[in-house]
């Protein structure tokens, strides 16, 4: 064999040596107790989601109600933390009068006995809304929540004062740059301790806008998201940590997950040395999938200390922490 393409061989040989060794979990200090769990709207009724689209009404096809609770209630946040959330995710629309009012949909025609876009209304209007009126599990026969969530839309700031010490996901529902800069502002009154409490995400031009007002606070985008997974696996085979992932939250999809250097403990380790959260969704990731049956949890890999995303934290919590 000749000398260069010995050489050759040696210098991939020891390459891949090293990139095994480096991104391998196996000689990595597994992190220390349980997955954290994220409870997707706090607890809330669910629907399937075969079929769903953007323009899905999922109020009118959900379950047969096993709680009473209404997502984005403050009743069903204290619920989802009483089961053992260590974070909920909420939803924010804003409103004519310049507050954040908590709630899913761009419209009111789905969930509530009112009509037109949640931002055309001022924080007093929406309260005199019943934010369970539409909610159905056979097709209209019957609305079990009809009359149960008039008055139960709350303000973000009646969330964050409720909930002083507890931990959100805050998700902006569009792709306006102004509504980002308007969080901005509406953030700016808390101190820095609460804000390490709060996480944001939404569309890539709010988002964008809302980091260069608040560097500090984590916040991701598709394109933030994308940015550091694809920095990521070029580069951090190194064990070097690209600056687009620093300081963020990254949605990682089961079916993608096993393709990161270092994943589970190795990759989580790292992202949490450079503040960043890792959340770990179900399936490809496609319209809020959580593991949300007690068998789903058998496909969290051994080791993993991340986050759970979950629409049944009711089931989760209690396989998890025991």
């Amino acid at each position: 064999m000749k000398k260069g393409l010995k050489r050759t061989i040696l210098f991939f040989l020891a390459l891949s040596i090293f990139v095994f060794l480096n991104n391998s979990s196996l000689f990595t200090k597994e992190g220390v107790g349980d997955p954290l769990l994220l409870a997707h709207r706090g607890l809330a009724q669910t629907f399937p989601m075969e079929g769903v689209t953007g323009d899905t009404c999922t109020a009118e096809i959900i379950h047969e109600p096993e709680h009473p609770y209404l997502e984005n209630t403050i009743p069903s946040m204290e619920a989802a933390f009483k089961e053992g959330a260590d974070l909920v995710e909420i939803d924010i629309q804003p409103t004519k009068d310049g507050e954040f009012a908590i709630f899913h949909d761009w419209t009111l025609d789905c969930r509530t006995d009112g009509t037109g876009k949640t931002r055309d209304y001022t924080m007093d209007e929406l309260r005199k809304l019943d934010v369970g009126y539409g909610y159905t599990a056979d097709n209209g026969k019957t609305y079990p929540f009809r009359g149960k969530g008039v008055g139960k839309m709350p303000t973000l700031n009646e969330v964050l004062t409720h909930f002083p010490n507890k931990e959100f996901l805050i998700h902006i529902k569009s792709n306006d740059p102004v509504e980002g800069t308007q969080l901005a502002e509406y953030l700016s009154r808390y101190s820095k301790t609460r804000m390490d409490d709060l996480s944001v995400y939404g569309g890539d031009e709010p988002i964008k806008t809302l980091k260069e007002k608040m560097p500090g606070l984590r916040a991701m985008s598709k394109e933030t998201l994308k940015s550091c997974v694809l920095s990521y696996e070029a580069i951090s085979w190194t064990g070097y940590i690209p600056d687009a992932c620093k300081n963020t939250q990254i949605h990682i999809p089961e079916k993608y997950a096993h393709y990161l250097w270092g994943f589970p403990t190795k990759f989580v380790n790292r992202m949490e040395e450079v503040n960043t959260r890792v959340i770990l969704v179900a399936g490809d990731g496609n319209w809020s999938e959580g593991f949300d049956e007690e068998s789903d949890l058998e496909r969290i890999p051994e080791g993993y200390t991340g986050w759970i995303w979950t629409n049944r934290i009711d089931r989760i919590a209690p396989v998890v922490k025991e």
